[in-house]
């Protein structure tokens, strides 16, 4: 067991670091050769803070082990939405400014909404992945469109102002995305290995795993990049962070892992987490967007019902473990 665990946590550690050099670097090298800020900010960040989410279930499906995959996309969801913007807003309260994201609350709706009927038959096949793949691909042409029109969004102005604090050579921030992708490839191989040996010896699914220890591990790269955007009062780029990466995840992370692999859909999937996965996902619709005057943002009040409803699940899957090993 000793060695597994070792695996998880030096994994863990390199995934986050290499996570930060790879959406760093990407995204300098993306103003280098003048991508306008919000496009940087819809679609080169949104890639880059689900790369980890992307690889690592990518390399779970292919070795046999889709529990693992579907558990760490969805379940990095709901750490993204209850943890990561609740302790977020509990440092600052996070303000919705940008018209874009107010665009994007709904369309995260949505796909979740998808995601669950693909799955209700108990099944992800091969033909709902591509479904779901096909809808990523709409989604990012409708970013792409969005990202060059819309200059003056507050998203935009925030993007602009973080790639210019982080500016740095075209060289080294090359370096960093060629650096970052493949130490970000290798501690994911050693994550999914280390998950996989842990999940075995304890006799508990691997689905239990990637929606506890590697769904958490995978998504504290956003954790850290939310925190410090909203010390900095930069709340959309706050937001924008787990908007992005949770359609990244929905779409791109679980059609490639069922295109590679189709999967079978454990019953608790159903019953617990995409129920608390879709609750999240609308209670932040509701927070985000704003209704009867009402502006939309994530008060302290709220974050910290976002942190106790994730330590309810949490709690709910820890029981759930005790009681299957």
């Amino acid at each position: 067991m000793l060695m597994p665990v070792l695996a998880l946590v030096a994994g863990l550690i390199l995934l986050v670091w290499s996570a930060d050099r790879f959406v760093e670097g990407a995204s300098t090298t993306a103003g280098h050769f003048q991508v306008p800020p919000l496009l940087v900010g819809m679609v080169i960040v949104g890639f880059g803070t689900s790369a980890p989410e992307m690889v690592v279930s990518t390399l779970a499906a292919s070795q046999g082990n889709p529990g693992l995959a579907l558990g760490n996309a969805w379940g990095s969801n709901i750490v993204n939405i209850a943890l990561i913007l609740g302790v977020t807003a509990m440092v600052a309260p996070i303000r919705v400014q940008s018209v874009i994201l107010r665009k994007e609350l709904p369309l995260l709706t949505a796909v979740t909404l998808l995601a669950g009927y693909l799955v209700w038959d108990g099944q992800l096949a091969r033909e709902d992945a591509w479904v779901l793949l096909g809808v990523f691909a709409a989604v990012m042409g409708w970013s792409i469109v969005e990202g060059l029109r819309g200059g003056g969004d507050a998203l935009a102005t925030e993007t602009a102002a973080e790639l210019q604090a982080h500016a740095m050579p075209l060289p080294r921030s090359i370096m960093w995305v060629v650096v970052g992708l493949l130490v970000l490839v290798g501690s994911s191989q050693l994550l999914v290995w280390g998950a996989v040996q842990i999940a075995q010896s304890l006799g508990v699914s691997d689905l239990v795993i990637g929606l506890t220890v590697v769904a958490v591990g995978t998504s504290l790269p956003e954790l850290a990049s939310c925190v410090a955007a909203a010390r900095k009062g930069e709340h959309d780029i706050a937001l924008g962070n787990v908007l992005g990466s949770n359609l990244f995840n929905s779409l791109a992370v679980v059609g490639i892992a069922g295109a590679i692999a189709p999967m079978s859909i454990e019953p608790d999937v159903l019953t617990r987490d995409f129920p608390v996965m879709l609750g999240l996902t609308v209670v932040l619709f509701a927070m985000g967007w704003g209704f009867r005057g009402r502006k939309g943002r994530i008060n302290r009040f709220e974050a910290l019902a976002l942190l106790a409803v994730y330590v309810t699940y949490t709690g709910w899957l820890f029981t759930t473990l005790k009681q299957t090993a």
